[in-house]
């Protein structure tokens, strides 16, 4: 059996985890110089130009008709209320605690997709996403008592997660139509339309922002916005939405870790054990049971 395109969605989705943990840490850096719409708008700019450009290089044309209703729906629940809801929700927390909150994401695409999509719910995936989900509520619990989060931002945050659930289920029946490319770089814009009205805040705020700031939200354009969002929905072309939502728990972990990189965010042995719990949940929900050996065939056969 050939395993390279299950090996190449698993590095798709490798690249997708790794990506949108940095993103959480860089909202919270360029979040100082930019508020919330406006950053949503530059990332989404920078975004879009990227992924227009491959598009224009692959000759990619327009979507089928079929699939602009999930691309549309998504690309105003992900691509724009997600990132702006977001922005404002790490302006009252911190990254580790807003990633934590918003992965109760997968759990959330898990029921939308059993229900809407028909996607099957293996007990391995139950497993891991209980084990990861007590990891992300453990890192919480860890991060409320040190004072590090508010009503207001960890309601934005559950905002967010419904907007990430809502826009993947509405994302995978349109890749059944239409390219990864397609879907990614087509919903990109519209959610850049969907947040134009932020355009006179970022026109201001950049006159007066660090460099700093301005190149962090170029980067969180264009890669973890047209890098990540594409090699995810390459993954997620290839497997069920609740498998690929699984993966995601990955993310709080690697936050709660580049936060105590770059930003000095120190997480205590609480915080620590939360993350090796979500990476184990994620191990659990990725893994597929052993095959039963062969039965013998009849005797004198």
């Amino acid at each position: 059996m050939n395993t390279r395109p299950s090996r190449l969605a698993a590095g798709a989705a490798l690249v997708t985890v790794v990506l949108w943990a940095s993103a959480f840490v860089s909202i919270r850096s360029a979040g100082t110089a930019y508020s919330p719409g406006a950053l949503a708008l530059g990332r989404l700019l920078a975004g879009s130009l990227t992924l227009g450009v491959f598009c224009l290089v692959r000759r990619e044309g327009l979507p089928p008709r079929s699939a602009w209703r999930g691309i549309a729906t998504s690309g105003l629940l992900w691509f724009g209320l997600y990132m702006v809801v977001l922005n404002w929700g790490e302006r009252q927390v911190d990254a580790g605690t807003a990633a934590l909150v918003v992965n109760i994401g997968p759990i959330l695409i898990a029921l939308l997709s059993t229900r809407l999509l028909g996607d099957p719910m293996p007990p391995r995936l139950l497993a891991g996403m209980a084990v990861s989900f007590a990891g992300a509520v453990a890192v919480g619990l860890s991060m409320s008592r040190d004072g590090g989060s508010s009503v207001l931002g960890v309601a934005l945050c559950v905002l967010a997660a419904l907007a990430y659930a809502s826009g993947v289920v509405a994302q995978k029946p349109a890749l059944r139509t239409a390219s990864v490319l397609q879907t990614t770089t087509f919903g990109c814009l519209v959610g850049t339309v969907a947040c134009l009205p932020f355009a006179g805040q970022l026109v201001h705020e950049a006159a007066g922002a660090p460099s700093s700031a301005t190149l962090g939200m170029v980067y969180l354009g264009v890669f973890p916005t047209a890098l990540a969002f594409t090699t995810w929905a390459y993954a997620l072309a290839r497997t069920t939405a609740s498998r690929m939502a699984a993966t995601t728990y990955a993310v709080p972990a690697l936050v709660v870790l580049m936060s105590w990189l770059f930003v000095g965010e120190v997480p205590g042995p609480l915080t620590l054990g939360g993350g090796a719990l979500c990476l184990a949940g994620v191990a659990v929900s990725r893994s597929r049971p052993r095959r039963a050996p062969a039965e013998a065939g009849p005797s004198g056969a």
